[in-house]
């Protein structure tokens, strides 16, 4: 009888290591928020394959800039990851340090999921080098899995445009003479646009951090029927 009993305890044992992944998540992201789905934003066209209609949604579009350590960081460095990205400058008075702050926030609450990145783009890179954006790193208590990126004017205003649907231009009426947008952006592991956050607003980052809850719901629940 106690051989017996020892067996199911055993048994149990290792059910619950095996189910221990399953029921964390279950438990973490736990809420009535996780049944819903999020929005896809910009343009959508619906395209026909094997007599079947499918919608594509709009993506990011390439792009190739520099990052912190001098290192090249393109679209294709973002596959397979969900990120919030923003647009900034080191010497910005006003919103960028409320940014950072709910940026490095959120980082803290998601360092457990490498799946979850973040990336800041400057709207200043003819003074945001890569050695001003080390430091402003340091400053504001980045991670490995939060990247700051600098390159052509250009190509940075171009892609806050076409590609994120965001302001980014000097302007010398603005506090420090660039404005730029307030949002934080939110994209899935395919680089589609799925929400826009105030990054100057508590109750936005709370909305955020419940859309990253949501995609990661979604990432497990996509792992688990393969």
């Amino acid at each position: 009888m106690e051989v017996s009993k020892s067996k199911i305890w055993k048994a149990a044992i290792v059910l619950i290591i095996l189910l221990l992944p399953s029921l964390f998540y279950l438990f973490l992201f736990s809420g009535k928020h996780l049944h819903q789905s999020l929005p896809y934003f910009g343009p959508k066209k619906l395209i026909e394959k094997e007599g079947k209609f499918d919608t594509v949604y709009f993506t990011i579009p390439s792009f190739r800039l520099l990052d912190q350590d001098s290192t090249p960081f393109t679209r294709d460095s973002m596959h397979g990851y969900i990120y919030v990205v923003d647009f900034f400058f080191a010497t910005c008075p006003t919103i960028c340090p409320k940014m950072a702050t709910h940026m490095h926030n959120l980082q803290e609450k998601f360092k457990d999921y490498p799946q979850v990145k973040f990336l800041s783009i400057t709207v200043n890179p003819e003074h945001d080098t890569p050695t001003v954006l080390n430091d402003y790193a340091k400053k504001v208590h980045a991670g490995p899995n939060w990247k700051f990126l600098t390159g052509e004017k250009d190509s940075i205003y171009n892609l806050a445009f076409t590609g994120f649907f965001v302001s980014a231009m000097k302007d010398t009426l603005a506090p420090g003479g660039f404005l730029h947008s307030p949002y934080l952006i939110l994209l899935d592991k395919e680089a589609h646009i799925r929400g826009y956050f105030d990054g100057t607003s508590t109750t936005e980052t709370k909305k955020l951090e419940d859309a990253l809850k949501i995609l990661l719901y979604d990432d497990f629940k996509a792992k688990k029927k393969k």
